[in-house]
């Protein structure tokens, strides 16, 4: 028969009943309780264990809009995969600002196109049809001019006279110059830097409606990565903030084990050592995989450590669990059972 105390009687306990000075009660203790003591003796220890939990990564998908929900397209615990939808949102304020983005980007790519094609072909016969009228306004201005300075040399008229017509030359000749630098300008075409102009312009207003069409997007909720449905905290007609969580999805094939490793066994383990975990509900340990270990203690001061001290030291792993037919359910307790090798 195996006794499983937590610690084996030693050879200290029966020397300090030997050293009982009644002879009867030595003589006793030593043919009553000494066989049973001496089997106890040579009990074995308990192996190690590291207790823990079964625990998935969790991914929260958070609204970026305070819309209306809608639509609730997975339930709980459905197996979703990237791009699945989660749920949807309304649409409609961002649908009219799209429009009103649509309408902004055709009127400059209107005017990017009249600036390209430049003037039309009427505009720049109307210009020279000007300058011509202000060249015969100047060839006039210039003959009166003529004959009121011949009028004047022979005093038949005043000298305002003269003055007046030969402002009006100047005036009808300063006609011609604007006419000509209007005629110039048309027939050179719009310059490089207006056109330069309206194509950023173009560019601005056509990354406004994507940017309207990514937020349009985001309001269909899917799923970033492949997983199981653990929370929907919405229901539809709710309005979630921006930044509230509206899915929560637990990623991975399966779970892993969240344990704590003793202080004695730390030195042992690494990243990638093999463990034995029992699993609450399944007969057979399963064979896993360190795949992250702690480099601090938990929960325990990491200065002036006793050796009884340094014994309450545990470290916490991260254990890779194996494929099963079907995902491990999430918070089941695990154990890690250790030799004593």
């Amino acid at each position: 028969m195996r006794f499983d105390f937590p610690y084996c009687l030693t050879f200290n306990v029966l020397q300090s009943l030997f050293a009982c000075r009644d002879t009867f009660f030595v003589k006793f203790w030593s043919g009553v309780v000494l066989p049973p003591l001496l089997a106890l003796s040579g009990c074995e220890e308990p192996p190690l264990q590291a207790f823990g939990q079964l625990e998935s990564d969790r991914v929260e998908v958070v609204a970026e809009s305070n819309e209306p929900i809608v639509d609730i397209g997975a339930l709980e615990g459905d197996t979703l995969t990237v791009g699945a939808p989660i749920l949807r949102q309304d649409t409609a304020r961002l649908d009219i600002r799209i429009r009103e983005a649509q309408a902004n980007i055709a009127r400059i790519e209107a005017l990017l196109e009249e600036q390209v094609n430049g003037p039309r072909i009427e505009t720049i016969e109307a210009t020279r049809a000007s300058l011509l009228e202000a060249e015969i306004e100047r060839d006039f201005r210039e003959r009166e001019l003529n004959r009121l300075t011949g009028l004047r040399e022979r005093n038949l008229t005043s000298e305002e006279s003269v003055d007046q017509a030969r402002n009006l030359l100047e005036l009808a000749a300063a006609r011609i110059e604007i006419v000509s630098a209007q005629l110039d300008e048309l027939e050179a075409g719009t310059r490089p830097e207006q056109i330069a102009q309206t194509r950023g312009l173009l560019s601005q207003a056509t990354a406004q409606l994507d940017s309207l069409k990514l937020d349009r997007e985001r309001l269909h909720v899917a799923a970033p990565v492949d997983g199981v449905v653990d929370t929907l905290p919405y229901e539809v007609g709710e309005r979630p903030r921006p930044g509230d969580v509206v899915a929560v999805l637990l990623t991975g094939e399966q779970p892993y084990a969240r344990v704590y490793i003793p202080e004695p066994l730390r030195a042992g383990l690494r990243v990638g050592s093999p463990l034995r975990i029992a699993v609450d509900g399944i007969e057979q340990p399963l064979n896993g995989t360190i795949r992250r270990i702690a480099s601090e203690a938990s929960f325990t001061p990491y200065f002036a450590l006793t050796e009884r001290d340094r014994g309450r030291l545990s470290y916490m792993a991260e254990v890779r669990m194996p494929e099963t037919p079907q995902r491990l359910p999430e918070g089941l307790p695990v154990q890690v059972l250790f030799t004593n090798d």
